[in-house]
């Protein structure tokens, strides 16, 4: 059975813009303990006032565990988050934080190619200092619409030649093909930003079998949800609990009735916070987390978007 989180009472310290749309904030434990460790690629979660819960990217330092460190895009066509924090995060403004966790992890190596596109470059700020902390060859190609749209440009354009800025009012699109091309041999690939771009990324690096492996992350997902389907029962194991997912629903809609703390996040199949083990059945993966060779081996899935091939599935819960 999943185990409940403690929730962080965090404390807004700081709150700045940074760029378009963009404003950075600085989070500290409201009864001034030490936080949590964490490492490059980590996020925490938000739980907004409204009910909401929104995952981000930490992009302060891993050895200061006095403060977190987010920056957050103002969407205005997105689903209200985005929107609520920028209207509510002033100094001494008290967010509920889930402590931090990591899906996207730096992986050991001798080289790395860091791509990130508008927002996205917010895990690869940490990552850069760790790979030249290990004394790694690193580039980052950073892409954005405008210049004063990029979070951190001036910061980042500091590590010199290491760096490529692609505004795309002056450039275009990052070329991809010579990026992947000219990387050496074994190079760790991560990208993070908009799902075209890595979408662009992922076509681009299966045509380069000298690089090392592909690693990403999505803040959105990468097309509309479908939820449609012939019903089908899931059985929760060890909760002795059978349901019935009509078509239009989702597992984990119908697990939340009975199993209200069941965690999730995104609620779009991207995030891999509802990751659930899967001892029976074959499930119909329609997410963007779980790899082909995962989704391949069917023992995990993603509860929020994904349904089942057959009529049974039986899950760890």
């Amino acid at each position: 059975m999943f185990t409940t989180v403690a929730l962080l009472k965090m404390r807004v310290t700081a709150a700045r813009v940074i760029a378009d749309r963009i404003i950075e904030i600085t989070l500290e434990d409201a009864t001034g303990r030490d936080l949590p460790a964490w490492q490059p690629g980590a996020h925490v979660e938000l739980r907004l006032p409204s009910g909401l819960l929104r995952q981000y990217s930490l992009c302060g330092d891993p050895a200061d565990l006095r403060s977190y460190t987010i920056a957050v895009l103002n969407e205005p066509e997105g689903r209200g988050g985005s929107r609520e924090i920028h209207e509510i995060a002033t100094a001494d403004a008290i967010f509920e934080v889930r402590p931090p966790k990591n899906n996207f992890e730096l992986v050991d190596a001798d080289n790395y190619v860091f791509i990130g596109g508008g927002i996205g470059i917010t895990p690869m700020i940490p990552m850069v200092s760790e790979a030249r902390r290990r004394g790694a060859g690193w580039r980052l190609i950073y892409g954005g619409r405008t210049e004063s749209s990029m979070a951190y440009r001036e910061t980042i354009a500091a590590h010199g030649d290491a760096v490529d800025l692609w505004v795309e009012a002056e450039r275009g699109h990052p070329d991809l093909r010579r990026i992947l091309a000219e990387a050496p041999a074994g190079a760790e690939i991560y990208t993070c930003g908009p799902g075209a771009m890595i979408d662009a990324v992922a076509e681009e690096f299966a045509e380069h079998d000298h690089l090392g492996a592909l690693h990403f992350e999505r803040f959105a997902a990468s097309g509309p949800i479908d939820h449609s389907g012939e019903s089908f029962e899931v059985e929760l194991a060890q909760s002795g609990i059978t349901l019935t997912i009509p078509d239009g629903a989702t597992i984990l809609g119908e697990v939340r009735k009975v199993l209200p703390e069941q965690p999730f996040s995104c609620e779009e199949g991207y995030c891999g916070e509802c990751e659930t083990p899967v001892l029976d059945g074959t499930p119909d993966h329609r997410d963007d987390y779980l790899t082909e060779d995962e989704q391949a081996a069917n023992d995990v899935m993603m509860i929020c978007t994904s349904r089942c091939k057959g009529a049974r599935l039986v899950l760890d819960l």
